[in-house]
């Protein structure tokens, strides 16, 4: 499929809430969803593998995931109102599509988020800006998991994810660097459209490398 195709029917999507400052709601726009799940799926194959989409939003970067051919698809989100458009924008889909997707009501960190069997994580977590270290919960979950890559869009000047992978025994690799458009969407916002510079990441175990090293990274 191409950026543009994949672009267009992710923008058709219904937007995320984008309600509750404390869990950091900034939705993923189509365009970037698109250039990103089709790297992904370039760098490790959608096709035949299970998705987990965590802190889903409203499951743009999930449903990228079913559109490139993934088996099945976990979408895990706390916030009610997301929740609800993540299953809206799940009907609108093609039955075969519908029929690969599963919603999970989780809180990261807190509740149980099954990652048996699960082959690719994707995830635009919180990013740490409005309540310190939210991120946390998301990475040492996935981390601590036995899937083969994890793909995480965060904030250009974060420095902490490389160590923490480290940690685990996860190698990482940059897979764009992009700026994320953030629109006014609450009342502490003084502009009413600002962008930062964000980095894709993609970890990995010892000897599944995909880029050349990022002596950046």
């Amino acid at each position: 499929m191409r950026p543009k195709h994949l672009a267009i029917k992710l923008s058709k999507l219904a937007p995320h809430p984008c309600e509750n400052v404390t869990l950091e709601q900034y939705a993923t726009e189509g365009d970037l969803a698109s250039y990103w799940m089709l790297a992904v799926d370039e760098l490790d194959g959608f096709e035949q593998s299970t998705v987990v989409d965590m802190g889903a939003g409203n499951g743009i970067l999930g449903i990228g995931a079913l559109l490139l051919g993934a088996s099945k698809v976990i979408f895990v989100e706390t916030d009610p109102a997301a929740l609800d458009v993540i299953e809206a924008n799940i009907g609108s889909l093609e039955p075969d599509l519908q029929g690969r997707a599963e919603i999970l009501s989780a809180t990261v960190g807190v509740d149980e988020v099954p990652l048996e069997g699960v082959d690719i994580i994707v995830m635009n977590p919180p990013w740490g800006v409005q309540r310190e270290k939210a991120d946390r919960p998301f990475l040492e979950v996935a981390f601590a998991s036995k899937v083969t890559s994890i793909h995480v869009l965060h904030s250009d000047r974060a420095t902490h994810l490389e160590p923490m992978a480290k940690e685990h025994d996860w190698w990482a690799e940059t897979v764009l660097r992009t700026e994320f458009r953030l629109p006014a969407t609450y009342e502490h916002h003084a502009q009413r459209k600002g962008k930062t510079d964000v980095k894709c990441w993609r970890f990995f175990r010892e000897g599944n490398a995909r880029l050349a090293i990022d002596d950046d990274a």
